[in-house]
């Protein structure tokens, strides 16, 4: 089967319709707010540099959102349904979301400006909405996140001191606004440092983000369904352990979501 990467998605539509109803109108306070920011600190489109945004429509409009489930194999394969495939049943991630690939390279640059230096905040936003498209073209009816609650993936305190913000908590809030799923952001705590998983290899991953997470306030996701938030998907070796984590603490089901898929 063939991997994600090769695989051909829909445009990603402008917002009409139903879609555009998850995007809240600003207040007044806020357009005169916009407007000196914009004139004081302009900004330009990070995939073609015009002015007025950091991701304009035109470049909203070329990227290519998964329509596809696909499972969680390190050579991922397209699914009928939800889930995994046989070869990935036993792990603890229920299955994953993803809107677009890592490989794409307006999409790693936003990533990177959002939770990378300049740590550009507003990213949240147009990054959400390619992860609402994503769920949009899967299920029109939203049973994706009915019945279901958000828990971001936490950042430590050192990390949080130097960002201001944790990228993964600003995607589940803006989740939480747009589609009104309850989030649960203060259950899973990030208890000790360890080495970015960026510089080493899978096996690595997976002992280095062994005991760095704890969950507190057990009955808030008792017996709960999860959708697990963070900005890139990877080895999986992160949410693997937090799905674990969550699981023993008496959660029902754990589903990854995320903007973006490397492998």
């Amino acid at each position: 089967m063939r991997n994600f990467n090769e695989m051909s998605y829909p445009a990603l539509p402008r917002l009409t319709g139903r879609a555009r109803a998850f995007v809240s109108p600003p207040r007044r306070g806020d357009k005169i707010k916009k407007f000196l920011l914009d004139t004081l600190f302009p900004k330009f489109c990070l995939g073609c540099t015009r002015e007025g945004t950091y991701f304009c429509a035109d470049c909203q409009a070329c990227l290519e959102i998964s329509g596809d489930n696909f499972c969680l194999c390190g050579d991922p394969k397209r699914l009928t349904g939800n889930g995994k495939c046989r070869n990935c049943r036993s792990k603890k991630l229920d299955g994953l979301y993803f809107a677009v690939s890592y490989q794409n390279k307006i999409v790693k640059k936003l990533i990177r400006q959002f939770k990378y230096e300049p740590f550009i905040k507003e990213l949240s936003e147009p990054l959400t909405n390619l992860i609402i498209t994503h769920f949009l073209l899967l299920d029109k009816g939203g049973q994706i996140w009915k019945g279901k609650i958000l828990v971001p993936i936490p950042l430590s305190k050192r990390k949080m001191k130097i960002r201001g913000f944790n990228q993964s908590e600003e995607i589940a809030k803006k989740l939480s606004e747009k589609l009104k799923i309850p989030l649960f952001g203060d259950c899973l705590i990030k208890v000790k440092e360890n080495l970015p998983q960026m510089e080493l290899s899978e096996k690595e991953r997976q002992e280095n983000i062994k005991g760095v997470f704890e969950v507190r306030s057990k009955e808030k996701i008792l017996g709960k369904k999860i959708l697990l938030i963070d900005d890139v998907y990877t080895t999986g070796a992160t949410m693997e352990e937090v799905a674990k984590i969550l699981k023993e603490a008496g959660a029902k089901e754990v589903w990854g979501v995320v903007v973006a898929r490397e492998s």
